[in-house]
């Protein structure tokens, strides 16, 4: 999947100054750029369609409102993902419901990457494949909200470990520590073994 930091058409940063001097073309296509990217951010961290919809547009409100504060001598992607991953720990925190079972039973000898199923596999490649998916995203969903977060916006939007670091201030080598301590959850969590992480 293509991040939204590479759009064809004017930069991200030629939108927002457009949009501060009133041109509300360039305000819907931010939205527009965006709104995929930040609505599949959100329903990864928060595995619920209202929640997720709810959050992405809470987000494209915050952005409209403090649009002038931007430093346009910055990169637009990370701010927004700031915001995203914001409004998602802050709906998390207020979801304590929002629970997943560590010691879930796994089916053993599944890898972690996989390739995705192309149109010559059959029904049964087909049901491995979607089941692989399930337990891939159900090791994620086991992981702690700071470690799934960067998982996401590594694996998912392709964000560059810079970039990470931005959206979620924080230092780079927290980011890259994180990340490795996350791959290496996911990777027992697949294999049925039980790992804690703290920072």
């Amino acid at each position: 999947m293509s991040p939204a930091r590479k759009p064809s058409g004017p930069s991200d940063e030629a939108l927002v100054r457009r949009s501060l001097d009133g041109d509300r073309w360039a305000f819907t296509e931010i939205v527009d750029r965006y709104k995929g990217p930040i609505y599949n951010v959100a329903y990864r961290m928060l595995r619920q369609r209202e929640d997720a919809e709810d959050v992405a547009q809470e987000v494209f409100l915050h952005v409209y409102r403090a649009l002038d504060k931007f430093d346009l001598e910055q990169r637009f992607s990370p701010w927004i993902y700031r915001i995203a991953s914001n409004l998602c720990l802050d709906k998390l925190r207020k979801n304590k419901n929002v629970t997943i079972s560590l010691d879930a039973p796994l089916a053993e000898d599944r890898g972690l990457y996989r390739q995705i199923p192309d149109a010559a596999e059959g029904p049964p490649e087909l049901a491995a494949n979607a089941e692989t998916r399930r337990e891939i995203q159900a090791a994620i969903d086991a992981l702690p909200e700071k470690y799934r977060l960067i998982v996401i916006l590594r694996h998912t939007r392709d964000l560059a470990y810079e970039e990470i670091a931005e959206a979620m201030d924080l230092p780079l080598g927290t980011v890259k520590t994180r990340l490795f301590r996350a791959r290496e959850f996911l990777r027992r969590y697949l294999e049925g073994q039980r790992m804690d992480l703290e920072d």
